[in-house]
């Protein structure tokens, strides 16, 4: 084999290294197609927000130009009391952790909460938002220019499989889409199917699981997109990393090994 047939072999084998490189890059990249269905995601999202579920801790303060007036809806809570929501345990950081102080209300298993002075308020299929405008309209009858801050304090949701920090996250303002919990999970590892991840929802009992392509994005218009509180997202190993689980740990070993002794045989020959 002459001089210019390995430097020919040498380029082909390059070439065709950097194709295959390439196409392995383009496979990583989300939302491929996102320029052609950004405006119609826009006017979905509104659509989505999520609503409260059985279980959900809400921490509904009241407040007015008069405390004394409107301490009646804010029955056994002193102003000291702070409730600090943070990451869970083993999780990334407490960066960006929110500190707020109110009374804690957990929704029952029919969806009321027993709110002071008002009675039971119903919380099926609202949202936040919605609750708090509901309140705002009924305390308004007592108490002039009232504000009522709603807050979910254990809004979580959980990322496992191939991610870079798989855990359970909380969610400071109850409002997160699969991209913010991979973004708080590190984001796939090289070794994560991309368009196949699995997200698995409960609602009131009712279990349904849903396969997204966060290669297309098209999902970003799924009712999937926006979580809802107890999502769980998984990610699945692409093959790549099926077949290095099955390859022999000392397999980089053997190959150094007998390069070595392919160079050493070379050298032998030539002489």
């Amino acid at each position: 084999m002459n001089k210019n047939t390995i430097v020919l072999l040498f380029f082909l084998i390059l070439t065709l290294t950097s194709c295959k490189t390439k196409d392995k890059v383009s496979e990583l990249n989300y939302m491929q197609n996102v320029e052609q269905i950004a405006t119609e995601a826009s006017v979905n999202s509104a659509a989505s927000a999520s609503t409260l579920q059985v279980g959900d801790q809400l921490v509904i303060l009241v407040s007015g130009r008069d405390l004394d007036v409107v301490k009646p809806f804010n029955q056994n809570y002193s102003s000291g009391e702070l409730i600090q929501q943070s990451q869970v345990p083993g999780n990334v950081s407490n960066q960006g952790a929110v500190t707020f102080s109110g009374p804690t209300y957990i929704i029952d298993s029919e969806g009321y909460i027993d709110f002071p002075f008002l009675g039971k308020i119903d919380t099926k299929g609202k949202t936040i938002e919605a609750l708090r405008d509901e309140l705002h309209s009924k305390i308004k009858r007592y108490v002039i220019d009232p504000t009522v801050n709603v807050r979910l304090a254990n809004f979580k949701v959980t990322v496992l499989g191939e991610v870079n920090r798989q855990g359970e996250y909380i969610v400071p303002n109850g409002k997160a889409t699969i991209l913010n919990a991979l973004g708080m999970a590190g984001d796939l590892t090289m070794y994560g199917k991309r368009d196949d991840v699995l997200l698995v929802r409960n609602i009131d009992g009712n279990i349904t699981k849903e396969r997204i392509n966060l290669l297309d994005a098209n999902f970003i218009n799924s009712p999937y997109f926006h979580l809802k509180q107890g999502d769980v997202i998984y990610v699945s190993s692409n093959k790549t990393r099926e077949k290095t689980a099955k390859l022999d740990p000392n397999s980089g070993l053997y190959i150094g090994i007998a390069s070595i002794v392919v160079t050493i045989l070379a050298l032998v020959f030539k002489k």
